[in-house]
């Protein structure tokens, strides 16, 4: 039902604005739950050689949607041992995880973060825009495979979209 998932994705969104304004770590209604995690990451933004204002409170996203799947989208983040605390309070159907290897996790330390959590599916991110992320998901795939990671790697295509199945 079209209709339907554009309700959960409204809902999705004000449950982030609440996380994101500091309101709740948890925030839950009736179609989804969204809880935040306290990410490893410098929150200064230089703006200039002279400057580094405040660029807010670092952390990812876990969403459950309610009769659907759980993800966990890491944020901006490197590779912190507190990662190992979202399997142990959900169960993560797909992870979002960064591999671009520069303000982020690179492949290996992101294979590490994804053994740590132990999703069904991971997605990379937030590589291969700008000559400095130099990770790809070739080497994150290895970097997966040397671990004997089990969870399926999904890498996706720029504009791409993909359905999100019930968990």
């Amino acid at each position: 039902m079209r209709g339907g998932k554009v309700l959960v994705c409204v809902f999705v969104i004000h449950l982030l604005f609440l996380v994101i304004q500091g309101s709740a770590s948890i925030a839950e209604n009736d179609e989804a739950r969204m809880t935040n995690d306290k990410s490893s990451q410098n929150d200064q933004m230089p703006k200039d050689e002279r400057s580094a204002p405040y660029g807010g409170n670092p952390s990812g996203l876990i969403v459950a949607i309610r009769g659907g799947p759980t993800f966990y989208h890491t944020g901006d983040t490197d590779l912190f041992s507190d990662m190992a605390l979202v399997s142990r309070f959900n169960k993560i159907d797909i992870m979002l995880v960064c591999i671009g290897d520069h303000f982020t996790m690179g492949p290996a330390r992101a294979a590490e973060a994804v053994k740590l959590v132990a999703p069904r599916t991971v997605i990379p991110m937030h590589y291969g825009t700008f000559p400095a992320l130099t990770g790809t998901p070739e080497e994150f795939d290895r970097e997966l495979k040397e671990r004997k990671v089990k969870a399926k790697l999904r890498v996706m295509k720029i504009g791409e979209t993909i359905a999100l199945g019930a968990s």
